[in-house]
């Protein structure tokens, strides 16, 4: 295993774990996605998808090919973000962390899929 992608295993899997569980009903969170024109319903399943991402973060740094699957997942949650900032005409400075978000994933993605091939 990669000393990198366990660091940054490491950092997705808390980070994750504390976005993840503040979408499930902290106050900026609730505001946060009214802004955005989103559902509460939406806002609770984006924090589900961030929890099972961070726990395969963590996971996946014993079992690579799970770092591979959560590593995607997160990513295209990034993805998401930063399409929503962008439509919101968020200023840069916002778009900042679900930018360097999904480019650490992507990096655990290649850094992993080359250790199971």
């Amino acid at each position: 295993m990669h000393i990198t992608s366990i660091v940054l295993q490491v950092i997705l899997g808390l980070g994750f774990l504390m976005f993840g569980f503040m979408k499930f009903g902290a106050k900026q969170m609730v505001q946060e996605f009214q802004r955005y024109g989103y559902s509460q319903g939406f806002r609770v399943f984006t924090g589900l998808i961030e929890v099972i991402g961070a726990v395969g973060m963590i996971v996946g740094i014993w079992h690579p090919q799970i770092a591979v699957v959560a590593g995607i997942l997160l990513a295209a949650t990034m993805i998401g973000a930063f399409i929503t900032h962008i439509h919101i005409k968020d200023p840069g400075k916002n778009m900042g962390a679900p930018f360097i978000l999904l480019i650490l994933s992507i990096v655990v993605v290649i850094i992993n899929f080359n250790s199971i091939i």
